[in-house]
């Protein structure tokens, strides 16, 4: 199914609910591993394909984007701000308790002010729901309907 073409009014809301959050200020390098990191815990290769590509358009080594589901165990290779909204990240996209655990949201809160923290809240809730839509629909990435595979 092509839920954008099927629905457009979606599409049009989750694209102005995506600028919103994009808008706020957040450094597009955290905006970028964010995307990324929901989008490999949620399995979602549309958004995968698109982000990956992004980040390396935008300068990103191979080596943090090759390490990013590990970035707890790669040393100083991501910075605290850095890990402090992957945490947040993996929190709020698993949710398995029903809450992001204190020490999360205190470390996060740490890392960004109130304006960032609500402008990195919106990136992964965004994302999120970017992802469930394109693993329902099983979205084809971009990089696969141009015939093309990623080198």
């Amino acid at each position: 199914m092509d839920i954008w073409q099927t629905a457009p009014r979606l599409m049009k809301g989750m694209y102005a609910f995506q600028e919103a959050a994009s808008a706020a200020g957040l450094e597009p390098v955290i905006g970028e591993l964010v995307k990324i990191r929901a989008s490999q815990i949620n399995r979602c290769a549309y958004c995968l394909d698109m982000h990956l590509a992004d980040a390396r358009k935008a300068g990103e080594s191979q080596l943090r984007l090759d390490l990013l589901a590990a970035w707890e165990e790669s040393g100083d290779l991501f910075t605290e701000r850095e890990r402090a909204a992957l945490a947040l990240t993996e929190a709020v996209t698993e949710l398995t308790d029903g809450f992001v655990p204190d020490e999360v949201w205190e470390r996060a809160a740490a890392h960004f002010d109130e304006t960032e923290l609500a402008a990195l809240i919106g990136q992964i809730v965004a994302i999120n729901a970017w992802n469930r839509f394109n693993v329902t629909v099983r979205g084809l990435p971009q990089s696969l309907r141009d015939g093309g595979r990623a080198a």
